[in-house]
C-alpha cells in the first residue's frame, strides 16, 4: 500500500483499547469503536496514552492494526503511536504502520531514563528515521512531559527539522500549557510543521492560530461534537460549542480519565466488558460509576452510537472506508 500524501488535520482520537474477559485486547470491540469514530468525523491515533499503549506489547499493537486493516478501515486516516523506550520496538511498529500506508506515526521520546539531553533525544529519533529509511515516513512528535517526564524542546524540534525536513511532520502538545502551544504555533506551524493540541479544551484557540487540530482523549466518547467544532470553528457559535465541549470534559475529568471513558461506554452501550482496564490501572468502583453516570446525566450527555459498541452488536464490514 502507498502512504497517503494528504496530511491529517482536524480531530484524532487516541483510541481506547477494550479488553476481553481473559485480559487480552478485544479486536472485535476495537474495530467497532474505530469504525464509529471514523464515521463521526474523527481520525485514529491508535496506541496513545489513553489507549493504554505502554501496557500493550508490540505483538498486541501489530495485531490490532492488522484487525483494522483486515476490516477495511482507511489507513490514510490513521496515526498509530509507535514510540517506545527501545529503539528496535519503535522501528518495528513504525515499519508495520508504513507497510499499511498509515498517514503518519505518533512518536513518544524514549521515556524511562530521566534528565536526558536534547542530544540524546536527537540521536534516538535520528536512529529510528535512519533505520526505517523510508521517504514515506511522517513523524508526529508526542510531547507529554507531565507523564513521560521527558519533554521535547523547541530547540530539539528545530534541529530535527533541519536534519529531516518533511519527515518530522508535526507534534501533539499534551503539556496542557497553552503558552507552550503558542510558541510552537508561532515558530513552526507557518513552515508546515503541524501543531495539534493535546486536548479539545484548546481546539478553538489552536485552529484560530492556524494549528492543525487536536488529538484528544474525549474524542473516544464525544467525537461528533468535537469534530463539528473542528469543521465550524469560523461559525458565530464556535465559542458556545467550545464551552459545551469543556463542560463534558470537566464531568469526565473528575475521575481517572481512561477508566471513566471506558465506564461511560460500558454504561451507555450495555456492554460491561468495556469497563475493563489493564493493570496497573484500576477500573472505577461502583460508587464512582454511579457518580459518573449522574454527572453525565445532569449535563444531558449521551455517546452517539454507543449501542453499536456492545460485544453482541453485529459487526458490519465496509471495505475501503
Amino acid at each position: 500500500m502507498n502512504a497517503s500524501t494528504a496530511r491529517l488535520r482536524g480531530v484524532l482520537a487516541p483510541v481506547l483499547t477494550p479488553f476481553s474477559a481473559d485480559g487480552t485486547p478485544s479486536a472485535a470491540r476495537y474495530v467497532r469503536h474505530c469504525r464509529l469514530l471514523l464515521n463521526q468525523g474523527v481520525s485514529l491515533a491508535a496506541f496513545g496514552t489513553n489507549s493504554e499503549a505502554n501496557s500493550l506489547s508490540v505483538r498486541e499493537k501489530r495485531m490490532l492494526l492488522d484487525a483494522l486493516v483486515e476490516a477495511g478501515l482507511p489507513t490514510a486516516r490513521m496515526m498509530p503511536g509507535t514510540g517506545a523506550c527501545a529503539i528496535p520496538d519503535t522501528v518495528e511498529l513504525t515499519r508495520h504502520a508504513l507497510a499499511y500506508g498509515c498517514a503518519g506515526v505518533l512518536m513518544l521520546p524514549p521515556f524511562y531514563y530521566k534528565g536526558v539531553s536534547d542530544e540524546g533525544l536527537f540521536r534516538s529519533f535520528a536512529s529510528v528515521i535512519d533505520t526505517v529509511a523510508d521517504p514515506r515516513l511522517r513523524i508526529y512528535l508526542y510531547h507529554i512531559p507531565q507523564v513521560a517526564q521527558v519533554g521535547i524542546s523547541a530547540a530539539l524540534i528545530e534541529r530535527l527539522l533541519r536534519a529531516y525536513p518533511g519527515i518530522v511532520a508535526g507534534i501533539k502538545d499534551s503539556s496542557g500549557d497553552w503558552q507552550n502551544t503558542e510558541v510552537l504555533l508561532d515558530a513552526f506551524q507557518p513552515d508546515g510543521f503541524d501543531v495539534f493540541a493535546g486536548s479539545e479544551t484548546f481546539l478553538l484557540r489552536t485552529l484560530q492560530r492556524g494549528g492543525a487540530g487536536c488529538i484528544t482523549a474525549t474524542a473516544n466518547v464525544n467525537a461528533k461534537a468535537i469534530a463539528q467544532l473542528a469543521r465550524e470553528w469560523h461559525a458565530d457559535d464556535a465559542p458556545a460549542q467550545q464551552r459545551a465541549l469543556d463542560t463534558t470534559r470537566a464531568a469526565l475529568q473528575r475521575f481517572p480519565m481512561i477508566a471513566a471513558m471506558k465506564a461511560a461506554i460500558a454504561w451507555q452501550s450495555g456492554d460491561d466488558g468495556w469497563a475493563a482496564v489493564r493493570p496497573p490501572l484500576v477500573e472505577l468502583d461502583a460508587a464512582q460509576r454511579r457518580d459518573l453516570e449522574s454527572a453525565l446525566t445532569n449535563i444531558g450527555f449521551r455517546i452517539d452510537g454507543a449501542a453499536t459498541l456492545a460485544e453482541h452488536a453485529e459487526e458490519v464490514v465496509h471495505p475501503g472506508r
